[in-house]
């Protein structure tokens, strides 16, 4: 009995507390997961290194080296590279004018990843796109959300079907742009899919994950991005592929990697990212009414210090470069992606080249549409097919 009333004692003891949200101060200094002082943090932001700051005393490409090499810095070591693919294929299948495969190479000299490759009918070489899938705290498929998934199980399969469904109307946009003549290659980001947790997917582990990469001296985010570039390498040594001719893609977190991307290696010459860009000025305030500010997917510490997201982006200048955005995305608040475009705006505006960056704020949701797939097909037309 003395046993039992121990155990119980600890249990109430664990309920009153250990639960969230259950025991509040009456002062406090976070609200919404930010600061109450955040608009005396914001202006102290200055982003000296922005191309409007540098204008003055650098040249364009001085400024590009330069902004880019900061990036690179604040992002920390990376895994070690590779260029011994060693690539095996794991599954292939003949689908409508393009074959699939399913891939595994060594994308750095730590790991091996899955990835999944669709190469057009026909010889020589084609336009090809990285593929970069989204985040939206799913993290059980990521490389499936981009193409229909081959040699998996039920699980997985459902479960692609259903996010494309969610998120892109129906229309899986790897599968889409092959149709159209595209090399795509989409492979797992960190912690998505195959690249996951041996006891399973829990979104609130990713947090923890990426404090303990950093105890490593790493960056979870950072490795995504070199990630990113080492498979754009991979991507621009098959022999179907065109290396002059890569773009990259992809929505929400794909959106974002797309851009970092574009701004980090001059391989992917072109890119169009759905649905995000932002200030961080907007991003994180309690003005919006958001719920949601930030994250460990798009952290690199001390990277704001120097650059905001667009000025970020503008790295990829001259670049065609295609931003879409909605009204009803409740993640980006429209004012902080009308400054955001403005800020870019400026930057191509200043090198000659506004015709080869388009923004649109359309009358959508967070998501990748037919209508979104559509431009930018479009897009990459003009620019890897076009002009050759």
């Amino acid at each position: 009995m003395k046993k039992l009333f121990i155990l119980l004692s600890l249990t109430l003891s664990i309920h009153a507390f250990g639960q969230p949200g259950q025991q509040k101060r009456a002062l406090y200094e976070f609200d919404y997961d930010i600061p109450v002082y955040y608009d005396s943090i914001h202006a102290m932001l200055t982003y000296p290194l922005a191309w409007r700051n540098c204008r003055q005393t650098l040249s364009f490409d001085q400024w590009r080296e330069k902004a880019r090499q900061r990036v690179l810095e604040l992002m920390g070591p990376q895994p070690p590279r590779t260029t011994d693919w060693n690539m095996r294929v794991l599954a292939e299948e003949q689908r409508d004018g393009y074959r699939a495969r399913k891939i595994e190479f060594s994308l750095s000299r730590w790991y091996r990843v899955r990835a999944l490759l669709l190469i057009p009918d026909g010889g020589g070489k084609h336009p090809a796109v990285n593929l970069l899938h989204d985040h939206g705290a799913h993290l059980y498929i990521g490389k499936e959300k981009m193409i229909r998934p081959l040699d998996e199980d039920t699980a997985v399969v459902n479960d692609a079907d259903r996010w494309c469904r969610m998120l892109y109307e129906n229309q899986y946009l790897g599968d889409y742009l092959a149709r159209h003549g595209y090399v795509v290659f989409s492979a797992d980001a960190p912690l998505w899919g195959d690249r996951g947790r041996k006891e399973g997917v829990d979104r609130a582990k990713y947090d923890i994950i990426a404090g303990n990469m950093m105890e490593l001296g790493r960056n979870l985010c950072a490795q995504m991005h070199y990630d990113d570039i080492a498979g754009t390498d991979f991507l621009a040594s098959l022999p179907c592929v065109d290396a002059d001719r890569i773009g990259a893609a992809g929505c929400s977190m794909g959106a974002y990697r797309t851009w970092m991307l574009a701004a980090l290696t001059d391989k992917v010459k072109v890119g169009c990212a759905d649905c995000w860009m932002v200030t961080t000025e907007a991003q994180l305030t309690k003005r919006y009414g958001r719920a949601e500010n930030g994250g460990f997917a798009n952290c690199i510490p001390g990277l704001r210090n120097y650059l905001d997201y667009p000025d970020i982006a503008s790295i990829a200048c001259p670049k065609p470069m295609l931003f879409i955005n909605g009204t009803r995305d409740q993640l980006f608040p429209v004012p902080g992606v009308k400054k955001a475009f403005e800020i870019m705006q400026h930057v191509w505006q200043d090198q000659g080249k506004a015709d080869q960056l388009e923004t649109y704020i359309w009358d959508q949701p967070h998501e990748c549409n037919l209508k979104d797939q559509k431009a930018i097909l479009d897009f990459l037309d003009r620019y890897l097919k076009d002009k050759r």
